[in-house]
């Protein structure tokens, strides 16, 4: 496995931002392991018989990521929050597929925890963490971000802490905070869904 410096990581977003293709070249092997990280992640904590594999998880982040025109990458961490953006956005829309390919069925509770979804149905799940993030989003961008990037990214504390410039107190005082908002409205997304 090849290992890397955040520095040396960081310098290689800034040249392929400036347009060097081999930087490009030099930088996924690097990142690599660290998107099948993530993608192994999310894989984890969804049913066995997944119609989504990690590994096109994987890619489809990959091609997207590469596709991505006039991005000025700041560091290593700006990479891996927009990977696990991506990554999250993928995982969405399949969700919203296989739930709008199914009839009925809606799951009864989803709860929130550190780092795991637990939900009988699994795309109503999500779907409906989803909708409820968009919705902080629009109340606390900031709590958002949090989540976004400790349950879609699967940093740690520090890490996000890192990203977001902020203390790590800060961000464990935050992410309790949005757990408790995000776990009100996806019991009311679901609720209200069961009872349609």
């Amino acid at each position: 496995m090849v290992s890397a410096s955040p520095q040396e990581i960081t310098e290689l977003l800034l040249s392929w931002s400036n347009g060097d293709q081999a930087a490009l070249d030099q930088l996924m092997p690097l990142v690599y392991p660290e998107l099948k990280r993530l993608a192994r992640l999310y894989m984890g904590r969804e049913n066995p018989g997944h119609t989504l594999q990690a590994s096109a998880l994987i890619n489809e982040a990959y091609l997207r990521l590469v596709d991505r025109q006039n991005v000025q990458w700041q560091d290593r961490a700006h990479f891996f929050a927009a990977a696990a953006q991506l990554m999250r956005h993928i995982l969405i829309d399949h969700a919203r597929r296989q739930r709008y390919g199914k009839h009925g069925g809606r799951a009864p509770h989803f709860p929130l925890d550190d780092v795991a979804v637990v939900s009988q149905e699994p795309a109503d799940g999500l779907v409906a963490l989803d909708e409820a993030l968009t919705s902080l989003a629009t109340v606390d961008p900031r709590k958002s971000q949090i989540v976004e990037l400790r349950f879609f990214g699967g940093l740690t504390v520090e890490e996000t802490a890192e990203v977001l410039k902020l203390s790590t107190v800060t961000v464990k005082r935050e992410w309790r905070s949005a757990k408790a908002w995000l776990r009100t409205e996806i019991d009311k997304a679901l609720t209200s869904a069961t009872a349609e």
